[in-house]
């Protein structure tokens, strides 16, 4: 180890050097990217780790679909650890604010594409492309409308979320006749019959019995995104 690997330091900034793959994939170069050290760690093997957090330069011209990945993947797209000879000590280009700054639009920008889902978030991305994912009330709209379109009615359903009133209880087999409403409260409402009797259900309390159906894989991707949103 030469003497500028030895005097690397926490909060350096530092650059990596050419001729550098990322550790997980060896897919690309990580040649130029830019960070600052936040930790340093000694291996048992006597080798050293340093932990870098991305500046919000590099950040922004990561690939959006880089990041995906590696959020299906569940790796940290804001840092990563890497032998000191990696790197070179060089000149920050921006504040510990701006990569604060940047990781937040990121987030936002993922959380919108559902990425970390895997293909269910795909489908989800799918249904309410082109919405204000700012506006609960018109994704919960634009679910309604995909639902009624798409679902093949009537359809066999189980009520599998506890029931905090009403007449339904968890465990009861109830048969789904349509899309009644949207609430602001509940999401998409479905009307149904229990026996001779017909009530109001929210569509994420129900679960489709026929698991082969497309109702069942439509209905399970709303419900995820219903408890994700």
């Amino acid at each position: 180890m030469n003497n500028s690997e030895t005097s690397l330091k926490i909060g350096d900034s530092v650059r990596v050097k050419p001729d550098v793959l990322d550790p997980d994939t060896e897919a690309f170069s990580l040649e130029g990217w830019q960070g600052r050290i936040l930790d340093i760690r000694p291996q048992e093997d006597g080798a050293t780790i340093i932990d870098i957090e991305w500046d919000s330069i590099t950040l922004r011209e990561m690939p959006i679909s880089s990041l995906e990945t590696c959020e299906e993947e569940g790796l940290d797209w804001t840092q990563m650890g890497l032998y000191p000879h990696n790197v070179e000590v060089t000149t920050a280009r921006d504040t510990e604010q701006d990569v604060k700054y940047a990781q937040n639009e990121l987030k936002l920008v993922l959380d919108q594409s559902y990425s970390w889902l895997g293909d269910v978030g795909k489908r989800i991305q799918q249904i309410l492309r082109g919405v204000d994912h700012g506006n609960e009330m018109a994704m919960m709209k634009r679910w309604g409308a995909y639902l009624e379109e798409h679902l093949t009615f009537p359809f066999d359903a189980e009520v599998d979320e506890w029931q905090e009133r009403g007449p339904l209880r968890s465990g009861d087999r109830v048969s789904v006749k349509k899309i009644s409403l949207i609430d602001d409260l509940y999401g998409v409402i479905a009307t149904l019959r229990l026996g001779r009797r017909k009530y109001e259900c929210p569509l994420c309390d129900l679960a489709v019995i026929n698991k082969q159906s497309a109702n069942a894989q439509l209905i399970q991707d709303y419900r995820v995104w219903f408890a994700n949103r």
